[in-house]
């Protein structure tokens, strides 16, 4: 009989190093379970940059490539267009891909290239101090905007979910969230979905995941997921964003 907690085989027998509260590890295991539900493990590869996704070569065990800040897009793409019959996907944090990488994003979804992204979205830099990035609400506190976000300096949060559901290439862009049972098996639902859309060469493929950073937040974990809920989610709507192929 398998057990109802047995461990991914996509999923290396190691402890995660993750902050206590931190979603990176419920998410890691999401992405593995669906690879093992839709037994692509062989042919799987994932790309990961730096920050605290630096860390899921340690935790995936299929091939993965460690990739320069920013630039897992790019990455993908070449993999993709080298390797045809494999499943490509990243793994980013809002820092790394609404900042740094912003311009790879932007154009390997406008290229509509044949590959998944999944996009960590806690609301700041987690890795390297809690600093504002991209996604941080506004009048939210970071060690960069202490005194809260304030869109006459820093502009307002980018919904990049929204900005890439505009762009012709995209196929299938999902916003979800790690903060709940129930919330947690949609977004399983739209990570398999996103992967399926890969199978079936219907092109680029996203999924957004809300998720707690209890340490860089000053929170404890309850704390967190209360936060996310009325903050976050105000922000960040949840749910398909587009679906291009739903009615095909």
């Amino acid at each position: 009989m398998k057990k109802v907690f047995s461990k991914p085989k996509s999923l290396k027998d190691v402890p995660f190093r993750y902050c206590p509260g931190c979603g990176h590890s419920i998410a890691h295991r999401l992405i593995g379970e669906v690879i093992d539900q839709l037994g692509i493990r062989e042919i799987t590869i994932g790309i990961a940059p730096v920050g605290c996704a630096v860390f899921a070569y340690d935790y995936f065990d299929i091939d993965m490539l460690e990739i320069p800040h920013g630039r897992p897009p790019a990455a993908a793409t070449g993999m993709k267009r080298a390797c045809p019959d494999k499943i490509i996907f990243t793994y980013q944090g809002d820092g790394d891909l609404a900042a740094i990488g912003t311009a790879e994003i932007i154009h390997s979804a406008n290229r509509g290239e044949n590959i998944t992204i999944f996009f960590i979205n806690n609301a700041n830099y987690g890795m390297t101090g809690g600093q504002m990035a991209p996604t941080t609400l506004i009048g939210q506190r970071t060690t960069t905007s202490p005194s809260g976000r304030r869109p006459d300096l820093a502009g307002y949060p980018i919904h990049v979910s929204e900005l890439l559901s505009v762009l012709e290439g995209t196929s299938f862009i999902a916003r979800g969230s790690l903060d709940s049972y129930k919330n947690i098996i949609l977004t399983k639902k739209y990570i398999e979905k996103a992967f399926i859309y890969q199978l079936e060469n219907k092109g680029f493929s996203f999924v957004e995941m809300l998720s707690p950073c209890p340490t860089d937040w000053g929170m404890t974990p309850e704390e967190s997921l209360k936060w996310l809920r009325e903050n976050m989610m105000k922000e960040f709507k949840l749910g398909v964003i587009k679906d291009k192929w739903k009615n095909a």
